[in-house]
């Protein structure tokens, strides 16, 4: 199994100089039916973004992106699957290990620190990350009806889901 993410675009940290760097990425076919396997979805229709990457000085890089996507999972109620929509941005600061506390200093603490690895930042992957982080945890079909009443004294008790099934079963509890 390989250790490669499915949506790579590795941005060279050497071609970061003074000006900002702009790109436009999209997933492909092949990128996104594995994006979806990765992240338990029926499928991953669209997945594209606009990345900016700055530096900020010597050790600190600034990536701001802009998502969007389309796609579907299964509804955690009657296991149908529902279509899903998302449009996020976020911003993220690079910099070594040991900078995070620059990083807090000079931008603040509301933006993620992310450790540089390597000689390269991967745009595509801190993407998928975050759409990741914005899909909805608990995906409800919308016409999908959960009841909300509180149990009663006697439905609450330790042994209220066991004397429900024996009496769903035709026996008697006691």
């Amino acid at each position: 199994m390989s250790d490669a993410p499915e949506f790579s675009r590795p941005v060279s940290l050497t071609r970061l100089g003074s000006e900002p760097i702009r790109r436009e990425v999209r997933a492909t076919i092949a990128e996104r039916a594995a994006l979806a396997r990765r992240f338990d979805l029926v499928s991953l229709d669209r997945l594209e973004a606009a990345v900016e990457l700055v530096r900020q000085d010597q050790r600190l890089i600034l990536m701001r992106a802009q998502f969007e996507a389309t796609f579907e999972q299964i509804c955690t109620v009657t296991l149908d699957p529902i279509a899903g929509a998302l449009a996020e941005q976020f911003t993220l600061v690079y910099g070594p290990p040991d900078a995070e506390d620059d990083a807090a200093a000079l931008i603040g603490d509301e933006v993620a620190f992310e450790p540089l690895v390597g000689e390269a930042i991967d745009i595509g992957e801190a993407i998928a990350q975050e759409f990741s982080l914005a899909l909805p945890p608990f995906p409800r079909s919308p016409d999908t009806a959960v009841e909300s009443q509180p149990p009663t004294a006697e439905d609450a008790g330790p042994f209220a889901a066991l004397s429900r099934l024996f009496e769903r079963n035709g026996r008697d509890p006691n």
